[in-house]
């Protein structure tokens, strides 16, 4: 049986990846006046709010026994990698986070492997541990391009990307009777009350809203949470439906090249070591994709 993802699949890809690949610099724009814990609440919440006239009519559709998956959906896919990010990326570039993001497709052949008993060759492992070396080389690189000390913010990024796998995997082995747009609007509606209580009541952000500034932000993370966040979810989900979670994951080739360029032109510098870095994790990246995509054509 031919596995070749459609036509329409490489169109969402490349959609999605210019949306997502700017995400990095939007967030980096919100943290000039709001905190972390800021920018991931507005951005749910934003995301949340819009795609709630999508889940009065789609929420009868929902057998009971699937809740939890929405719910870990919502969690993995959304709400913990938005505050991880937002945490990242003040003290790492946007356009390494953006590269670093790129660790996404490993982590969905190895949770694939471990949770849903997919059989793997050899060299995914050898495009894992390579991709692993680039990450290291990412985290590790000092200001003026040799190895320093870890920068233990990359760790944030690295977990997010973990979270992203688990996402991935979810959608595909047990959400996949449901359209991208249920999936998307239930999985935010559900994480949407927690975005709201941790924007009022965990932050000063009602004391912001009348400095200099701070709307300006907001509608950056807003811009973010509606197209970066529900938008490209619907995308993403639809596209992990018409092919499988490693076709999916490989949006993160492109999106380390349109974070790279978003940064370069707000004036961020790149290192050596950022490149060999971004090189090590998309070669990595690709050996673990092809390979499975190898074993998904040949099988009958």
């Amino acid at each position: 049986m031919n596995e070749k993802p459609p036509l329409q699949a490489w169109l969402l890809l490349l959609l999605l990846a210019l949306v997502w690949g700017s995400s990095f610099i939007l967030i980096k724009k919100g943290l000039v006046s709001l905190s972390p814990l800021e920018v991931g609440s507005i951005r749910m919440l934003s995301a949340s709010i819009t795609l709630l006239p999508f889940v009065i009519s789609r929420f009868k559709l929902i057998r009971r026994e699937k809740i939890k998956y929405f719910i870990a959906v919502g969690l993995s896919g959304s709400f913990i990698p938005a505050f991880l990010f937002a945490i990242a990326q003040t003290r790492i570039e946007s356009a390494v986070t953006g590269i670093l993001n790129t660790l996404t497709p490993l982590f969905t052949v190895l949770f694939g492997l471990w949770f849903f008993k997919q059989r793997q060759k050899a060299s995914v492992w050898i495009g894992i541990v390579v991709g692993f070396i680039g990450s290291v080389l990412l985290i590790t690189a000092g200001s003026e391009g040799q190895l320093s000390k870890i920068n233990f913010y990359g760790f944030f990024i690295i977990i997010a990307t973990m979270l992203y796998a688990t996402n991935s995997n979810l959608i595909k082995y047990q959400l996949s009777e449901y359209r991208s747009v249920t999936i998307t609007s239930i999985s935010l509606f559900v994480v949407g009350p927690f975005a709201a209580i941790t924007l009022f009541g965990f932050s000063d952000f009602t004391s912001k809203l009348g400095q200099e500034g701070t709307l300006q932000a907001v509608l950056y993370i807003c811009l973010l949470g509606v197209l970066g966040t529900a938008i490209a979810l619907i995308i993403f989900n639809k596209i992990v439906q018409l092919t499988n979670p490693v076709f999916t994951s490989s949006v993160t080739y492109i999106i380390p090249v349109i974070a790279v360029v978003w940064g370069l032109i707000d004036g961020e510098t790149l290192l050596l070591s950022h490149l060999l870095g971004m090189l090590a994790v998309l070669i990595g990246v690709y050996i673990t994709n092809q390979t499975h995509l190898i074993r998904k054509s040949g099988r009958r």
